[in-house]
């Protein structure tokens, strides 16, 4: 599976099975992250078999064997993009490994001893990662034209991008976002609504995949 196909299959996974994530595939995570660390100035990290931040009153009932995750640590101001950008990066690579995920908010405890977060850095937000118990399902979407000024003389590598976005995860599947194409490149905005500036980096990220960096630019 490539990161297309995986934009294509990967949806918000809960119940993971009690199969531990080891060897080969946690030593390729563990290289994508640092990767995204040095890229993005940011310091994720990964957690295996951590089961304290998911024992919470809010996560109990819809997750199950939540025990590892990529906790998202970076400078306290202004990378709320950035997160979201290389946090979806890593959810899809770590799809294309046989792994499912999902983005947490607002559903866990912050556990300090647990992570390596240094003055002037905060934890944003996790994702939970594991081998789940099924792939999750598709989340209800709204139309290209009500994301985005697509229209039928757009390019058709807008087109991808547009359809790309709209199969990111978003805060409780918001989708507030706006793709604008005009003359000089691609204005992506975000709107007004919880966790929109980094559901803005995951949808840019999504956005950027499908349509080819090579035929735009962000503005």
């Amino acid at each position: 599976m490539d990161i297309l196909e995986a934009i294509e299959q990967r949806h918000s996974v809960r119940q993971y099975s009690d199969r531990e994530i080891e060897g080969d595939v946690a030593a390729k995570l563990e290289a994508e992250i640092a990767e995204c660390n040095r890229l993005g100035g940011l310091h994720m990290q990964l957690k295996l078999n951590e089961p304290k931040a998911m024992d919470c009153l809010l996560a109990r009932g819809s997750f199950k064997n939540a025990v590892n995750y990529v906790a998202l640590v970076a400078p306290k101001d202004g990378f709320d993009e950035a997160v979201g950008w290389y946090g979806e990066r890593i959810a899809l690579y770590a799809k294309t490994l046989g792994l499912g995920s999902c983005w947490v908010a607002g559903s866990y405890k912050k556990i300090p001893e647990a992570l390596d977060i240094a003055d002037g850095e905060k934890i944003y937000m996790i994702i939970t990662i594991g081998y789940g118990l099924n792939d999750g399902k598709q989340h209800k979407s709204k139309a290209a034209e009500a994301v985005s000024n697509i229209s039928p003389d757009s390019p058709e590598w807008f087109r991808r991008g547009v359809e790309a976005a709209l199969l990111a995860p978003t805060a409780i599947n918001q989708q507030k976002f706006k793709f604008e194409l005009t003359p000089d490149g691609v204005k992506a905005k975000a709107g007004l609504g919880p966790f929109s500036k980094t559901d803005l980096g995951i949808v840019k990220y999504h956005f950027a995949v499908a349509a080819g960096e090579e035929n735009f630019k962000f503005i």
